[in-house]
């Protein structure tokens, strides 16, 4: 792996080239990828996602067909350093969702910023159709939080909190207010915020402008289709501009962050 942005002496000479070409490890990762110092109750919530030259964010409906053993590492690795993982019920049927586990790797980084063994799952749902027999309902490490409207089926709420999940009221009506749901796990303690999509969710809080960072593989794969793009649904009045923070590239895939401006 080498760092392409931000520029520095150590890609200086050749020789400083081809040592910065190799695997990083684990820590490397987590300090490439650590979340900006955090004040007060202020929060941040950033997006994980990988996307095509062309544009798809999935190839036959999942994720990793387009994906590779570094983003996984990636990937890992800011689970790692989140305090819960935000997904949409969408994502959670179709990738086959799993309670995030314990990593030794990151065990005395979490520690060290008083975070528990391992991050939170949090599913966005207004219809709470969702299979609460799960494992990830019913034996994650620690309680998986689920996120819907104040006007969802009163039964399937019940069912969720039987099953040992936390319900999470983030809207008035059925649907989520996706800024509210970010505001709510803050209050809960969970300011390191990840989502991993899919698209319609996250098209929802770049809409909402609840969005810090996106974190974005670029693979050099063509897929065509009809696939969506990373992000799907409402539109904004003006984009919305990002600043980059990072990139780093091996085997041609690209691993960058942008950051708000």
């Amino acid at each position: 792996m080498r760092r392409l942005f931000p520029v520095t002496d150590q890609t200086s000479d050749q020789t400083s080239v081809a040592e910065a070409d190799r695997e990083w490890s684990l820590d490397e990762l987590a300090e490439a990828y650590a979340y900006p110092p955090l004040a007060g109750d202020a929060h941040w919530l950033r997006a994980n996602m990988v996307s095509t030259l062309d544009g798809a964010a999935q190839h036959e409906g999942r994720s990793q067909p387009i994906s590779g053993e570094t983003d996984m590492r990636i990937f890992g690795t800011l689970r790692g350093l989140a305090d819960v993982v935000v997904v949409g019920a969408e994502t959670v049927r179709r990738e086959g969702y799993r309670p995030a586990r314990a990593r030794e790797a990151f065990a005395a980084r979490r520690k060290a910023a008083g975070q528990g063994p391992a991050p939170a799952i949090a599913v966005i749902t207004a219809s709470m159709d969702l299979d609460f027999s799960l494992p990830l309902f019913t034996s994650p490490l620690v309680p998986t939080l689920v996120i819907t409207g104040a006007t969802a089926p009163a039964d399937r709420v019940a069912e969720a909190a039987g099953a040992g999940a936390e319900v999470v009221v983030a809207g008035d009506g059925a649907a989520v207010d996706p800024a509210r749901a970010v505001r709510e796990l803050a209050e809960r303690g969970l300011r390191r915020q990840l989502t991993e999509g899919g698209p319609r969710m996250l098209g929802q809080f770049v809409a909402a402008d609840a969005l810090d960072e996106l974190c974005l593989t670029v693979a050099p794969m063509l897929a065509a289709g009809d696939a969506q793009r990373i992000a799907w649904g409402p539109s904004v009045a003006v984009p919305h501009r990002l600043a980059p923070a990072s990139v780093l590239e091996e085997a041609g895939f690209l691993f960058t962050s942008y950051r708000r401006i």
